[in-house]
């Protein structure tokens, strides 16, 4: 796969994928101001139709999703409202590589990783 950055969520307690989750990429600077520089929604596989990022807007630094699942619980069936908003922050230090960074979801908690 080529270099960007792309993300995918799954909701475990109803084993598969989650659509309709609101997400949005932000990148922080020295200072830790946050810049929105994307945002998408899940689709019926739990992933967005386009990554966040592709090769050509790539940039080293520190940046961080943010999961809409508050949203997505309320619209659901589920009686959930422990989590709102999950926010993954990471680091891309080589704009030659790719990053997935899936979100397990559960109404009480969640599990993040560097995918492939």
């Amino acid at each position: 796969m080529s270099a960007g950055l792309t993300t995918h969520v799954l909701d475990t307690g109803r084993e598969g994928p989650a659509s309709g989750v609101d997400v949005t990429l932000q990148r922080l600077d020295s200072s830790g101001n946050a810049e929105t520089i994307n945002r998408g929604t899940t689709n019926d596989d739990g992933r967005l139709d386009e990554p966040l990022l592709t090769a050509d807007r790539m940039e080293t630094g520190t940046y961080q999703l943010l999961f809409d699942v508050g949203e997505y619980y309320r619209q659901g069936e589920s009686e959930s409202s422990f989590l709102e908003t999950v926010p993954v922050r990471f680091v891309i230090d080589d704009t030659d590589e790719h990053y997935h960074v899936p979100l397990l979801l559960s109404p009480g908690g969640y599990t993040t990783y560097r995918g492939s």
